[in-house]
Parts: structure tokens; sequence; C-alpha cells
């Protein structure tokens, strides 16, 4: 490639659609960013997905060019934005693959960054070289701090759990301590990151804002201590990096359930019209300094769990793990196979358990941790065979299998190499059709044959109350059908998708954002 503007004609045709390329490449081009976005800003979109290697703005056209350190975390941020676009400034911005699989950006006449800034910076951070790469762009300097923070939360008018803090804070990276104490009339936090980088990007991202609309703001600047030293895993202390710590002598325990005092309080989260599960994180307004990126999971309090059972605290669970842990499960009627293609709808599930002693409660490991925290933000508080079913990261990193011998009763169910995988195929369009739960199910690879009446007959053999139905006038083989709730709809899906009409033509079922 050569030291041009990398807007090809190509690239300039490409941008009058938002359909991305189908090839992933690890360069990304963003389209209809506003006047006045800095680099920062642009980077923070791709931070949460992983390292982000190189920036190219292209100021009068309103694009850019990011180039993230892997395909992976390239395919992740395209698949995670597509449903639900981003916004700098509040003004949507478009992300696509690029045809470029790297950007070289150096000798950039319209490019003011320092080069020996640039180099000299990165070779001093070894963390995020996405957030080195942007500040240099801005003709900045990382100063040398840390990687440990101080908080002052001001106005508490809610409760702020050690939980709710860490919540928070590992969008930015991984967190290792957390210790919360009173100082001075002020509820204080000492908070320390794996790496300086990402204490500076969270302080940078998250000071002066609010938790909540109106309340329990952050006052954060960096600590002069090196590294914190936690004797206790409870609810004021936690290292992160020892499960085995002891809980603590006359410490009070977890005993409410954070669901209860949320729900109630209808102020607590902000009002948002966006589709469901991308909710912007934490009621901040994205206006001046760079925009907190909308990650996923990142609603507070709505994901936390902890558990009832007074004097026990769950520990959560690893962050950028890929094993869920799911309770509250109806023993009856929950099986491996249900959790897989539920799960299925938001990743590929590669292995479940359901725990032996305790069939309410069951590890689904999902391909990776992007679709893990997908099926949490969708799943999480889902009705499920009547229960209200709970779902967050596991401390387990995989699902181990029963050894030969070992009793199971099949429990355990490895689907690595199931052909039903909706997302193996990264041009797949099920990664622009994750959508909630919802009454209303999408019908695909319906046969010919099938009438109208096949298919209602179908859904009400499996319990289901049909309210409404209807083909695609273009396409007979897709039709939307309308059940009496998102429970049933829920159910249906796990009896009916991949139901076999014969002759090898099986039934596809997903949730729809349409209602009949």
């Amino acid at each position: 490639m050569s030291n041009s503007t990398p807007a090809t004609d190509n690239e300039k045709k490409k941008s009058k659609g938002n359909k991305s390329p189908c090839s992933p490449s690890r360069v990304l081009h963003i389209r209809q960013i506003p006047n006045g976005v800095t680099g920062a800003e642009v980077v923070s979109l791709g931070l949460p997905f992983g390292k982000v290697t190189n920036l190219l703005m292209l100021r009068g056209k309103g694009q850019a060019f990011l180039e993230m350190a892997s395909i992976d975390a390239a395919v992740s941020m395209v698949n995670y934005y597509t449903p639900a676009p981003p916004h700098l400034h509040n003004q949507p911005v478009y992300i696509q693959y690029s045809n470029y699989k790297e950007l070289r950006t150096d000798n950039q006449h319209n490019q003011a960054r320092p080069q020996a800034t640039l180099q000299g910076v990165n070779a001093v951070q070894h963390g995020n070289l996405g957030i080195t790469n942007a500040f240099a762009a801005e003709g900045g300097v990382l100063p040398s701090h840390g990687s440990v923070l101080r908080i002052v939360v001001e106005n508490v008018f809610y409760p702020v759990t050690l939980d709710i803090l860490y919540q928070i804070f590992s969008k930015f990276g991984f967190v290792l301590k957390i210790v919360m104490f009173h100082k001075n009339n002020q509820f204080q936090v000492l908070l320390q990151y794996a790496d300086a980088t990402n204490a500076y990007y969270a302080k940078m991202s998250l000071d002066g804002h609010s938790i909540y609309s109106g309340c329990c703001t952050l006052r954060i600047d960096f600590s002069k201590l090196t590294n914190l030293t936690v004797k206790y895993n409870n609810d004021k202390s936690r290292d992160f990096t020892r499960i085995d710590l002891p809980f603590g002598d006359g410490q009070r325990t977890m005993e409410t359930s954070l669901s209860t005092p949320f729900a109630s309080q209808n102020t607590v989260i902000p009002s948002y019209t966006g589709p469901p599960g991308f909710a912007p994180p934490l009621g901040f307004n994205q206006g001046a300094g760079p925009a907190v990126p909308p990650v996923p999971g990142a609603l507070g309090p709505l994901t936390v769990t902890t558990s009832a059972a007074p004097g026990h605290m769950t520990i959560p669970g690893i962050p950028g793990n890929s094993v869920l842990l799911v309770s509250n499960l109806n023993p009856e009627a929950i099986t491996p196979y249900g959790l897989f293609i539920l799960f299925g709808v938001y990743g590929d599930v590669h292995r479940v358990k359901i725990m032996f002693k305790k069939r309410g409660i069951a590890l689904v490991q999902m391909a990776d941790a992007t679709q893990a925290q997908l099926a949490i933000n969708y799943l999480n508080g889902q009705r499920l065979y009547g229960r209200v079913m709970h779902a967050t990261l596991s401390k387990y990193q995989t699902i181990q299998l029963p050894r030969e011998g070992q009793e199971d009763k099949g429990l355990t169910k490895d689907y690595s190499n199931s052909p039903l995988h909706r997302f193996k195929n990264p041009c797949s369009k099920n990664f622009q059709n994750i959508f909630p739960p919802s009454a209303t199910l999408h019908l695909s690879n319906i046969p010919p044959s099938v009438t109208v009446d096949d298919l209602k007959n179908l859904f009400t053999s499996k319990g289901s109350t049909v309210k409404g139905f209807k083909f695609f006038q273009k396409d007979c083989k897709m039709a939307l059908i309308q059940l009496g709730s998102v429970e049933e709809a829920v159910h249906a899906l796990i009896e009916l998708h991949n139901h076999d009409f014969g002759e090898n033509q099986h039934l596809r079922v997903s949730f729809s954002k349409s209602t009949i």
C-alpha cells in the first residue's frame, strides 16, 4: 500500500452503503464522524475489544481508519456495533471492515503526529497502544503515573457496592484489587489496575461523571501508592488475583440482593431509547471529552449479582472470561441442549454443564468473551420455565468434560463441533440480527410445501398460543409468528429451532425486532 491517503474509489463507493465488506480485516473504516471529534475519542470505540495499534484520521472527509491488533478484536467490534452504531458527539458513526489489511501512516502530510513522540511513548507503555497513539496524535504525551487510582464518590444517594465499582472500572482494563473506606466524611476507594495505561484511560473517561443521573459522582486522581495490600476478600476489600483470602471477622456480609433496591428506583438508570442491551453506560453524557464507549454489560447494578445467603459472597467472575454461571434454573425442565440452543442465539456455545448436585445451576462456555457478555446482556433476568434466570461471568475459565467412568447422567455436553452454531461464518447475516428475547419469532428455511396452518399447528402442539402470523411477501421461506408472551417464545425457540420438516429441511428460529 502506498503512503497516499487510503481512501480509494472502491472505499468511497462502499462508504455510501452500510454493508460491511465480507472479508474481515483488522483495519476498520469509520464513517460520518462529526467535526471536532478527536483521535482519542475514535480510539475509545475500539479499546473495549482489544489493543488498538494504529489510527488514521481523514478530518476533511469525516472518516477514520482504526487498526486493531488482531482480526478477532476487529470482528468483535464490528459484530457489537453493527446492530447499534456508537455515538460520538451525539451523532451515530458507522463501522465496517476496510479493504486494507494494515495501516502504514508514516509520512502522512495530513497527520499531525510527531513520530518520535509516538515511538517514545510506545516504548515506555506496554499497555494499550491505542491510547498512546491517539494521545501522541493529538500532540500530547502520557504523564508518568502509577496503576492505583484514588476515587472519591460524592453525593451517594444510592448504595455503591464493590461489585458495582468493579463492573464499571473493569471496562477499561483488568482490575486487580479494590479497597473501600470512609475518610474525612467521604466515601473513598483505592483501585489498582494491572497496567498504568488502563488507570490513565479510566481516569480520563470517568472523572467527574455520575454513576446514576445526578448522584454518586466520581472524583478520580492517582494515588501515591504503587501497590495495594488486601488482607480479606469481602464487601469492603477484594483481591481478584487471590480467591483464597479469608472473609475476615466482624465484617458485614453481602446479604441483600442488589436487584431488590434498584428494581423499584425508576430514576437510577436514565431512560434510553436505543436498542435494549446496548444502553449507554451509567448515564454519562457523551459531551466534552472522550466518549465513554458503550461497552457490553455496562449497565451498572443491573448486571451485578450477589448472593442472598448471609455469610456467603459471590466472587465476581474473571474479566474477559467466556464461561457463564447460569442460576435459578428450573431443574425439572432444563437440559444441556435447551441451554445450548437458547445461549446459541447470542454466540457459539462450546460446552454446557448442569451441576450434578444442584440442577438449578449450570455453566455455559461461549466461543469468546464478547459473546459471553452479549449473552449476559440479553438473557440475565429472562424468565425460563417459570423462573427468572440469572447469568453472570463464572470464576471457571473452562468446562471440564467428565472422565471415563465418572457419573454424570448426561449433564455435561460438548457442542464445540455442532453444525448448529450460528456465528461460524464471520460474514453471516446472523451477526446483524441479534435481538433481545421477544414474543415475535423470525422463522426461516421454511419448505414450499409447509402452509400457514402447518406452522401454527406445529407451534400450538408445543404449548404456544399463536397471536399472529405472516409470510414475508418477497420470500415465502421466511415468516414472523407472534406468540402469547416472551417466555412462550423462548420455550418455542428452544423446542423448534432446527425442527426437521423431512428431506433434510430444518427450520431456523430467532427472535425478531418486529411485531405483526
